[in-house]
């Protein structure tokens, strides 16, 4: 087959289960005996190690048929210089998309999943067998693409961190943040244990779980206050309609192109000296929201649930957040 670009096609992958374990305990007989010790089945982690092997040899074969094939592992993406016209072929989970998603600069990204039988994959609409139809019809600029919004956070330091589904602006272990909170005008120091920024394409993750639960408690209180509910009964959730009403989005989901965000506090805590009224609502470019810390350690923002890869928070330390300059363009 002849090659289709000289551009490159950068192939991102993970490691499975089983080579973390690899990297834990050394090698593979003593992953199993950690694995069986505990009861666990490993055989599921040799069964999903192979297939995905043979998922990155497949997608390879079939790639460097049509250009110049590069395969980097996950945890050289932020250090990896991508091109203004490089295809990226993400294999693997959702979190693998997302988490490549922030590191590119408009570049069209894939979607694959290498294991439909393991893996939902909401953002892996393509098998690794139709690499050889989908790659040529992207090239050739045949195949619709979605714009993906993404946050930004911005220190006064000059540093900055990109996420593709949420940022998490708190505490690094379960204590209580402390931080001035400033939106619209509106400003009040907090104590609690976190903010949450969500995006559209984050809003069925943590930003859905956040809403359940608010909603799930303001509902047992309005039918008859604390302690009414019964242990095992079941109530029911908000209407679309009761949502927006409240100022919610109907679902809890919004498009994943939306020009806005949207900012959640976790458990506030009202004091003397702390407020618990900015606790949810809208970011905008015209309307962006202001953190400064007031923790002397321990404070933290990261990205898209990766603890490890953060930027410090503390005192005197100032993060606009607000929606990146950038979006992310997935093949669909």
């Amino acid at each position: 087959m002849e090659r289709l670009t000289e551009s490159k096609i950068v192939l991102v992958t993970r490691r499975t289960r089983l080579a973390e374990l690899v990297v834990r305990y050394n090698t593979v007989g003593q992953a199993r005996f950690y694995i069986e010790h505990l009861g666990a089945d490993f055989s599921d982690y040799l069964s999903e190690d192979e297939r995905y092997h043979q998922a990155v040899m497949e997608a390879e074969r079939t790639l460097s048929e049509l250009g110049r094939v590069q395969t980097i592992e996950r945890g050289f993406l932020p250090n990896f210089i991508f091109g203004d016209d490089d295809l990226v072929i993400a294999l693997g989970q959702d979190g693998l998309v997302a988490n490549t998603v922030k590191y590119l600069s408009g570049q069209r990204l894939i979607g694959v999943n290498p294991d439909p039988a393991r893996w939902d994959g909401k953002l892996l609409p393509f098998a690794v067998g139709d690499l050889a139809k989908i790659v040529p019809e992207v090239l050739q600029k045949g195949r619709a693409t979605k714009s993906v919004t993404m946050a930004k956070a911005s220190l006064n330091n000059g540093q900055a961190l990109y996420a593709v589904n949420d940022l998490f602006i708190g505490p690094k272990s379960h204590i209580s943040a402390r931080y001035t909170i400033a939106i619209n005008g509106r400003q009040e120091e907090q104590s609690s244990s976190g903010v949450i920024v969500s995006t559209g394409l984050g809003s069925t993750g943590w930003f859905k779980s956040l809403l359940t639960g608010a909603l799930g408690i303001a509902h047992t209180i309005d039918h008859g206050g604390m302690g009414a509910a019964k242990p095992g009964s079941k109530t029911k959730s908000s209407s679309p309609r009761k949502m927006e009403d409240a100022g919610l989005p109907a679902r809890s989901e919004f498009p994943w192109d939306a020009q806005y965000l949207y900012y959640t506090v976790r458990e506030p805590f009202p004091s003397q000296r702390t407020s618990a009224t900015v606790i949810f609502g809208q970011v905008t470019r015209e309307q962006p929201l202001v953190l400064t810390s007031q923790m002397a350690e321990n404070g933290v923002i990261f990205s898209d649930g990766i603890e490890k890869d953060f930027l410090e928070f503390n005192s005197g330390t100032k993060a606009l957040i607000t929606l990146a300059e950038r979006e992310g363009n997935l093949v669909v």
